[in-house]
């Protein structure tokens, strides 16, 4: 029996938890295998410093190891760059709205937020972003964005870094790459070589479905990733991060197509939506986000149980679940629609 004073019951057991953009499923049998067996290590320490956890990413990318920074999830990530490369006072360019991390990770390292907002189609304006990022320490690009899922275009990304100045960094979050089509994707390795002011970060936490392992990283020049790779904290990897990741690595093709899963479910939750007049963006990840248009959306899941991420312009992220979500999701807005609610 669960005790009024408990909280909701949150990740891939409950289908209406759809605000954390977690995978639905929960880690593939490999992996799940792995992480069992290494807690039973688990009286252990860790690495003093995950050398092991780099070389593995580092291969699996084909970059050396030196160009690899470990850390406690993307934003741990975000967190050692920030206090590493910056200063309080200097300037940091972001859209607006965008993943909530990094307006703390900016307020933790006493950053000036400069926002510049999305356009209509949950685009970044990246002329604006450009101009901003003349006078700012540090410049973030989200590809797929979050809370849109929109994706830039690599022509533009590229003339948006050349505009950029060289001592300028730029955080290019890729926290959901794996949702991409390869088509879209950026050369990474190579985008850091053309342009070594340039941090790639990436985690575990999404497609993966390792949220709860806190496993993150980032690739750059290595000049840079030297004078990340300081700000490592000692013993700070868990110790089933290495196994989870091997494992993962390993089971290459069963994630694939959980990812294929899960992109399906996010076309068919665009194509219901679209068949009700509801609205949403190009997402190219596993959510998809209702940009504002009137009154606010979360009302239309109020009383629901339904854990959506909302916005204060009124727009919505929806995570991508289950079959059983999907509906949850396109029940709570067909009741407002027919009530012409929203």
């Amino acid at each position: 029996m669960r005790l009024a004073t408990e909280p909701p019951m949150q990740g891939s057991d409950n289908p209406l938890a759809l605000s954390l953009n977690e995978n639905p499923f929960s880690p593939l049998p490999a992996v799940h295998a792995a992480i069992v067996a290494a807690v039973g290590t688990a009286n252990r320490y860790p690495e003093f410093l995950p050398e092991r956890l780099r070389g593995v990413i580092a291969r699996h990318l084909g970059v050396n190891d030196e160009q690899i920074v470990i850390g406690a999830g993307a934003t741990g990530v975000v967190m050692q760059a920030l206090h590493a490369l910056t200063d309080p006072g200097d300037r940091i360019v972001m859209a607006y709205p965008t993943f909530d991390g990094y307006p703390i990770c900016a307020q933790m390292a006493r950053l000036q937020t400069v926002k510049v907002p999305l356009d209509h189609d949950g685009r970044h304006d990246l002329d604006a972003m450009a101009d901003a990022a003349a006078d700012a320490r540090v410049v973030v690009l989200c590809r797929p964005h979050n809370p849109s899922g929109t994706v830039e275009s690599i022509g533009a990304v590229r003339r948006f870094l050349r505009r950029v100045p060289r001592d300028t960094l730029v955080l290019l979050d890729e926290a959901y790459i794996e949702f991409v089509s390869s088509s879209l994707r950026i050369n990474a390795p190579a985008l850091v070589r053309q342009f070594p002011n340039v941090i790639v970060v990436r985690t575990f936490s999404k497609a993966y479905g390792l949220a709860g392992m806190r496993t993150g990283y980032a690739f750059c020049s290595a000049e840079m990733a030297h004078t990340l790779w300081r700000m490592q904290l000692p013993f700070g990897t868990n110790i089933a991060s290495l196994a989870a990741v091997v494992a993962s690595y390993c089971a290459e093709r069963e994630l694939r197509q959980r990812i294929r899963m899960i992109t399906a479910e996010r076309a068919r939750l665009r194509m219901r939506l679209r068949a009700m007049g509801i609205r949403s963006t190009d997402s190219h990840a596993n959510f998809v986000y209702l940009p504002p248009s009137g009154r606010p959306w979360s009302e239309a899941f109020e009383g629901t149980g339904l854990q959506v991420r909302s916005y204060g312009d009124g727009g919505v992220r929806i995570t991508v679940g289950n079959r059983t979500s999907t509906q949850a999701v396109l029940d709570a807005l067909g009741t407002s629609v027919a009530a012409g609610a929203i």
